[in-house]
């Protein structure tokens, strides 16, 4: 092995906890385990890097400027424990989107080692429900399969949010799922029935549960009823404002493969003032991001905060880990990443005992958190 590096600490491997070294170059190599040296409760954490499967922006930018954004972007996330992302559309004029994939592609082909690995799209807008717009732009369409095949060839689309209510959208879904899009339910004023006839077809998931989607009434069930009786995937935005900790609680009971995602804004590591959000102008205050009439317009949370925040709700450090990096990776098909164990890429965070971000590591290339 050449330019091999070690690690010492904690290490959550897909056995367990273990104690000892986890030596690695571009890939983990081999984890060297001492199990009688106590609890280890006083060492540095090290676990998978997080996956983000829903971020539009940092750092003062959007996605949706297209061009090279997308690596500033992938810079910002990357100081915040993230070591693979997806871009996020937001709902805009058809050339806008194409405009922000184009970008996306010209970045996924030129990397930067020390920046989250962009592996592809979410599009999130424009295939969703006017009456269900959340902070998007009123540019809603209606998807065709020619309208998605075009931007896929762009830039790979790995999630697609759809709301099943509107035309031929869930006639399309087995089309979609068959190019290996992960079709997910969301930003949709559709019933009950709708997302269970969605999830017949192939729909995977849902897009930041609860939020932008009919909800949990006992008399008249809607999107988030469906997903907490049906789903075994879904997303939802931890950031403590998005959802209620209660609410939280009780998805992950119902979701058994529940996972963390930002909603990530050009606000995030940037101070109060006022942002693009696609068209819109969005205001960060006291980290909440917000449209001009207050209501919720993504976030500012990083995935290191949403590792914590699940911890604070009551879960325990493992199942919070899992939620925001290992679930991803299944999800995705990402056979080599999302776990500690040889042979996969060398995505690594170092936390303290309080989790506090220390280090990050991706494909064995150190990246500065400050």
């Amino acid at each position: 092995m050449t330019d091999t590096r070690s690690l010492y600490g904690r290490i959550l491997t897909p056995l367990g906890w273990r104690r000892g070294h986890v030596h690695f170059d571009q890939q983990l190599r081999t984890l060297e385990v001492d199990d009688h040296a106590g609890d280890g409760g006083e060492l540095p954490i090290i676990l998978p890097g997080f996956i983000d499967l829903h971020v539009h922006g940092a750092a003062g930018v959007d996605l949706m400027q297209g061009g090279d954004v997308a690596r500033r972007i992938a810079h910002t996330h990357a100081r915040y424990g993230t070591t693979t992302l997806l871009g996020t559309t937001m709902t805009a004029e058809y050339g806008e989107i194409e405009n922000a994939l184009r970008g996306v592609a010209q970045v996924m082909a030129t990397p930067d080692a020390d920046a989250a690995q962009i592996i592809g799209v979410h599009l999130e807008g424009p295939f969703i429900s006017p009456q269900r717009l959340g902070a998007q732009p009123p540019r809603t369409l209606e998807a065709t399969l020619e309208s998605v095949q075009h931007l896929h060839a762009l830039a790979p689309i790995k999630v697609l949010t759809i709301a099943p209510e509107i035309g031929q959208h869930t006639a399309l879904i087995p089309a979609l799922a068959a190019m290996g899009i992960r079709v997910q339910i969301g930003h949709s004023a559709g019933t009950y029935e709708d997302a269970v006839a969605a999830l017949q077809a192939g729909a995977s998931g849902f897009t930041h549960l609860f939020n932008g989607m009919t909800g949990v009434d006992h008399y008249k069930p809607g999107i988030a009823a469906a997903a907490l009786a049906h789903a075994e995937y879904a997303e939802l935005i931890p950031d403590l404002q998005h959802v209620h900790r209660g609410a939280i609680r009780m998805a992950v009971r119902a979701i058994p493969r529940l996972y963390a995602v930002t909603d990530a804004t050009a606000a995030t590591g940037m101070p109060d003032g006022e942002y693009a959000l696609g068209e819109q102008r969005v205001h960060k205050c006291m980290g909440c991001v917000r449209l001009s009439t207050g209501s919720l317009a993504g976030s500012a949370l990083t995935m290191d905060q949403a590792l914590r925040n699940l911890v604070d709700v009551g879960l325990e450090l493992a199942d919070a880990s899992q939620r925001v990096s290992t679930i991803q990776a299944d999800y995705l098909g990402l056979e080599d990443r999302g776990r500690i164990a040889p042979g996969l890429r060398a995505d690594m965070v170092v936390l303290d005992p309080q989790l506090q971000l220390q280090q990050v590591w991706i494909a064995g290339h150190p990246v500065d958190p400050n």
